[in-house]
């Protein structure tokens, strides 16, 4: 077996920042489903690989470049790099919504970076993300914070991954309503089920500590 065969999706990073759940069941459980957020995504990023590579103004434009990071262990593509005349390169990641609260995005893109830092041996100050709903760039320093994020995320991804355990539902409606496995996951179900096993645990104990 070679050192590839451990490589964990590059993608991964972001499901795990999201919820480590939905990363374990998509990446432990080989659960999949999609809404009309995830096909909007599919398409969006579908559109991005497509056409050929160009060139214009002194920047070399690569469409689903393959990237692998041996030290991350992560291997995935750029939705876009740009390869500049003086040297710089930049990583573009397209997602379909809009920029978030939490650092998924940029985590995913960051990872990317690290990648092409480690595969040509140059340094990557600057990422972007291009989001389908403003049709704008944001850029994303790629300062300290953000690569020891990414690395931290990265070695607990590995832990998840080779603990094969996926971790119990936690009901969050900012997140869970807007996940496409809802469905499977059950978050309310199984929130609502541990929390009653709790109460009545809690609930026995008491009565056994202190009988009537």
């Amino acid at each position: 077996m070679s050192p590839e065969d451990d490589f964990l999706p590059l993608s991964a990073l972001q499901h795990f920042l999201y919820c480590p759940r939905q990363c374990a069941l998509i990446h432990l459980e080989q659960a999949w489903a999609e809404n009309r957020f995830t096909v909007e995504g599919n398409r969006m990023h579908a559109n991005a690989h497509d056409g050929p590579d160009e060139s214009r103004s002194g920047v070399r434009i690569t469409r689903g470049l393959p990237v692998v990071s041996r030290r991350l262990g992560l291997s995935g593509q750029c939705d876009v790099a740009e390869f500049h005349a003086d040297g710089s390169v930049i990583p573009i990641e397209y997602k379909r919504g809009k920029p978030k609260a939490h650092r998924a995005d940029e985590v995913q893109v960051c990872a990317q970076a690290l990648a092409l830092e480690e595969m040509l041996g140059v340094e990557i100050p600057l990422a972007l993300i291009f989001y389908g709903k403003t049709h704008r760039r944001f850029e994303v320093p790629l300062d300290s914070a953000l690569r020891d994020l990414c690395t931290d995320l990265a070695r607990r991804l590995h832990q998840l991954i080779d603990s094969r355990i996926t971790p119990a539902a936690e009901y969050e409606s900012r997140k869970c309503d807007a996940c496409s496995l809802i469905e499977l996951c059950q978050p309310k179900a199984l929130s609502l089920k541990r929390d009653a096993s709790a109460w009545f645990r809690s609930n026995l104990k008491s009565e056994i500590s202190n009988p009537r």
